[in-house]
């Protein structure tokens, strides 16, 4: 890695490849390596792997330090492109129109602001007719309950309870018909009497 700093710029992209050259043959040779610590007695394979792993850490070591060392000379070179484009641009002075459209900026954050308070007092509405449907239905159950021990008390008995059900939907639809015959012989007075 010490070449690599050291070294001029032409000669950086030969050292570069020649370091990953060796790099890449040391990954091939530490495969057989370990291939070969495999194939070692029991006692002394553990302390075999160990050594490989070792060496395996220490390559990835240089290969992210030479990664890094190219994208520093990377950003260094993009740094001088930049800044030979900067330096070799003419500047001009202003044009006679550097006036900022201020108002259409200004309605439009004003118009944001106003439709944020209006999503925040909505979202209040919302919330406060939650908490109102929340109360309804913990009061609605303590009547259902209510009602419940109070028919329990009476002595009303679940076919009791059936019964008038019963009724009360035999009745609505009593009362449905009822309420269709009238308007159908309301409907026949107004259209032969009138």
């Amino acid at each position: 890695m010490g070449c690599l700093e050291t070294a001029d710029r032409q000669s950086v992209h030969l050292v570069e490849n020649e370091l990953q050259v060796r790099i890449d043959q040391i990954f091939s040779n530490l495969e057989r390596l370990e291939i070969l610590a495999s194939k070692e007695p029991p006692n002394r394979r553990q302390n075999a792997k160990l050594r490989v792993d070792q060496l395996k850490y220490d390559v990835q070591h240089l290969q992210s330090a030479l990664r890094s060392f190219q994208h520093q000379l990377y950003a260094r070179s993009a740094q001088e492109r930049e800044r030979d484009e900067l330096m070799a641009r003419t500047f001009t002075t202003n044009d006679a129109d550097t006036s900022i459209p201020i108002d259409e900026t200004l309605q439009y954050n004003s118009s944001l602001h106003s439709t944020h308070r209006g999503m925040d007092e909505l979202l209040g509405s919302g919330s406060s007719i939650l908490h109102g449907l929340r109360e309804q239905r913990s009061t609605l159950k303590g009547t259902h309950k209510k009602m419940l021990d109070v028919a329990n008390m009476l002595g009303l008995s679940n076919t009791v309870m059936r019964l008038i059900e019963k009724r009360a939907f035999q009745d609505k639809f009593i009362m449905i018909g009822g309420m269709v015959v009238t308007c159908v012989v309301m409907f026949l007075v107004v259209k032969y009497l009138s």
